[in-house]
């Protein structure tokens, strides 16, 4: 009995540091209140961007993979509710960043996709470095003051709802 009380402790242990290193690995270096950090956006399809373009807006940046399965759904979602329904919006700004992409790179990926909204490069994680060390997609929602009011990591249909809600709270 004492050698599978063991067993089980240790089990324990170890699922617990494993939840531990996920929580401390999806940690945003921004808390909400956060001004939006500093950086240059250079595309050769878009052009450059930087925060001074965006004063006034509301910003999204969403940060993403080529290669990772929750960012696709989260894209998917994108192109299908959340760009038709702000693109025209003067107010609002979405950038969507390739962590560990070029420009070449989300050329190719978006000939296949065929999202209508702005792909930005981030080859050398330079942006993404910004925001957090690990884990995508994530989402960092800036009001017209350039303060962060929401942030996910991670995809769900419930947190793009939220997301959502987010966004329009900060248009008014």
């Amino acid at each position: 009995m004492k050698k599978i009380m063991r067993i089980v402790g240790l089990m324990m242990a170890v699922l617990w540091m494993g939840m531990n290193v996920n929580a401390q690995t999806s940690e945003s270096k921004l808390k909400l209140g956060d001004p939006l950090p500093q950086f240059t956006l250079n595309s050769e399809v878009y052009g450059k961007v930087t925060p001074a373009d965006l004063k006034g807006k509301v910003v999204l940046v969403s940060l993403f993979a080529t290669w990772c399965g929750p960012c696709q759904k989260e894209l998917a979602e994108v192109e299908k509710t959340l760009y038709p329904s702000y693109k025209g919006n003067k107010d609002f700004r979405l950038l969507v960043i390739g962590r560990e992409h070029t420009d070449a790179d989300l050329k190719k990926y978006n000939e296949r996709k065929k999202f209508t909204f702005p792909l930005y490069p981030d080859p050398k994680r330079e942006v993404f470095s910004l925001f957090a060390d690990q884990s995508i997609p994530r989402a960092y929602l800036f009001d017209k003051e350039g303060k962060l009011v929401y942030s996910a990591s991670g995809y769900s249909p419930e947190e793009f709802q939220q997301l959502l809600k987010a966004i329009e709270k900060a248009l008014k």
